[in-house]
């Protein structure tokens, strides 16, 4: 029986892109709401059609795209054996979050898509490590920072051999599905309301993992102040199901 699967598809690679992107992978990304919390408190999403609208400002000039754009760095350096620039790109986009909780949510879910990737596969720990650790020759010393989850990712997915706009599909879709997620409750939404959003939003992750691959160093810029300033909000927000 003639197959339909060309000569180059990769199931495993397919399966771990699967896994990596899945809502129910166990970093904690559902527990954080990017600012949404706070916006949907203050009225500015109020339906299905203004989550969309704002995921898809998000997608166009907000961080995430960066994410990617640096995800697929990282991506590149374990195919090319630098982890200079793992360390270099980590240090990087540790130093680009422009609140305390968009920090400390990257380094949450970073550590534990670290710990979950080494238990499944010891042999990748040595990339992991490298993009915590700078050395510095002039001065003998070493800079030390946590790594980031679009570092972790980018790691992962190399390392399982998903191709790089697979990967950056799967990252991008898998913030927006969290995203999703959130609004679903604090609006609220019903779920197939949810899954609407999120078929529409098709475009939008499909031009913005296009940036990513396509993106120059001096094109990794941010427009997106609006979840900034919800995050900085979220931050002090009375009452609050999503962490801070």
């Amino acid at each position: 029986m003639p197959s339909n699967l060309s000569s180059d598809f990769n199931p495993i690679a397919l399966l771990s892109l699967l896994q990596l992107a899945s809502a129910a992978l166990p970093v904690g990304a559902y527990s954080y709401s990017e600012g949404l919390e706070f916006v949907i408190e203050s009225g500015r999403i109020a339906s299905a059609a203004d989550l969309r609208s704002w995921l898809t400002r998000e997608l166009t000039h907000g961080s995430v795209r960066i994410d990617g754009a640096v995800m697929l760095r990282v991506h590149r350096a374990v195919l090319t054996g630098d982890r200079a620039a793992i360390a270099h790109w980590n240090a990087w986009l540790a130093a680009m979050r422009e609140t305390t909780e968009l920090r400390r949510q990257s380094e949450q879910m970073g550590r534990a898509l670290a710990d979950l990737v080494r238990s499944l596969d010891p042999k990748v720990s040595p990339w992991l490590d490298a993009a915590s650790r700078i050395d510095q020759v002039e001065t003998r010393d070493a800079i030390e920072t946590e790594i980031q989850f679009a570092i972790a990712f980018g790691i992962a997915a190399a390392q399982s051999g998903i191709d790089e706009r697979s990967s950056a599909i799967g990252f991008l879709q898998s913030w927006v599905t969290n995203a999703i997620g959130a609004g679903v409750k604090l609006i609220p939404l019903g779920q197939t309301d949810g899954q609407r959003v999120l078929r529409a939003l098709d475009g939008a992750i499909a031009r913005a993992a296009t940036f990513a691959i396509e993106a120059e160093d001096d094109d990794l810029e941010t427009s997106g102040w609006g979840l900034s300033l919800a995050s900085m909000q979220h931050e002090t927000q009375r009452v609050r199901l999503f962490r801070s």
